[in-house]
């Protein structure tokens, strides 16, 4: 199979980005032509690791292609509210999940309506976001109300009006115990997999303290390459730093780890354009404010500068 070339006599090999152009065309040139449950068909590889420095601002955001960050952060702020409903995200323009519930409804109802009517009638219509809407128990759900079930007594047990917050204990358990290796945020529930659009993909999430000094850890089961990626390092980057603001320390390293890494064979013109680029450039995050918690972060609180990415490549998302 014919690909770009890597190209490796450049003063530019030093940049970030190489990690994950080598990976993309490593998994483009070697990995294994696999039937996955799209229909679509991957190439995959098990095991992957990329590591990024986020000191001075630096944020993990690719070059070789526009990244839309305000979206990706859009999606993080709406995690950590705790939603799974849709309607938040399609009212701010964000349509990442609403590919999820559309196809729900139209082999559900048969109606054959365009995404951007479904999502226009889910920001319109409460009653029919409610009914249509919801994604089930996802990431928002299990990060801040992870559910717990207390014993009634003879064998029974009834579940707790409020489950566990795992964010707010992150927080805490780095301030009072930053030594500690339990600084985890976890999204695979398996009582509740089955009640969910979608598992978690990005389902870990570690943190360590060293030197003042905070790094993180994302484990992701199952990895799109091309169009999931790009999102992932941004948030479990911006995860890092706003626990960092929070508790006082400094940025220090994301460590992303992949399972089943793969890319979609129908992302040929994508990967072949991507691989044909050059990373350029370094992009830093600004926080324009220190707010009461993590869960009080706004848009406007996030700035990018010094991003000057190469023009974006679109390519379908496998639903």
């Amino acid at each position: 199979m014919a690909t770009a070339a890597i190209r490796t006599d450049s003063p530019a090999t030093s940049h970030w980005e190489w990690q994950y152009l080598e990976l993309m065309r490593r998994i483009w040139e070697q990995g294994d032509v696999r039937v996955d449950r799209t229909g679509v068909g991957t190439r995959s590889i098990f095991g992957a690791q990329l590591r990024f420095d986020l000191a001075d601002g630096a944020m993990p955001l690719l070059s070789t292609k526009r990244v839309y960050w305000k979206t990706a952060t859009r999606e993080f702020l709406w995690f950590l509210t705790g939603e799974t409903n849709i309607r938040p995200l399609c009212a701010q323009g964000v349509e990442i999940w609403t590919d999820w519930p559309l196809d729900r409804f139209r082999r559900e109802t048969g109606e054959a309506v365009s995404r951007v009517d479904f999502s226009r009638r889910i920001v319109a219509d409460e009653a029919f976001a409610l009914q249509w809407g919801d994604l089930g128990p996802v990431y928002g759900k299990q990060w801040t109300d992870w559910p717990v079930y207390e014993p009634m007594g003879e064998g029974a047990y009834q579940k707790r009006a409020q489950g566990v917050n795992q964010v707010a204990e992150v927080v805490e358990s780095l301030k009072q115990n930053p030594g500690s290796r339990r600084h985890i945020v976890e999204g695979w529930n398996v009582a509740e997999l089955d009640q969910m659009a979608l598992p978690p993909c990005h389902k870990t999430y570690q943190f360590h303290v060293s030197d003042g000094k905070l790094s993180g850890l994302c484990y992701q089961r199952s990895c799109d390459v091309a169009l999931g990626l790009p999102f992932n390092l941004w948030g479990a980057a911006l995860f890092i730093r706003m626990l960092a603001q929070q508790c006082d320390l400094e940025p220090g390293e994301l460590v992303w780890m992949g399972g089943d890494v793969h890319l979609y064979r129908n992302h040929a013109d994508l990967v072949e354009e991507q691989l044909s680029r050059q990373p350029t450039g370094q992009a830093r995050l600004e926080i324009g404010r220190r707010p009461a918690t993590i869960f009080d972060y706004r848009m406007d609180d996030f700035a990018v500068t010094g991003y000057a990415p190469q023009a974006h490549i679109a390519a379908p998302v496998a639903v």
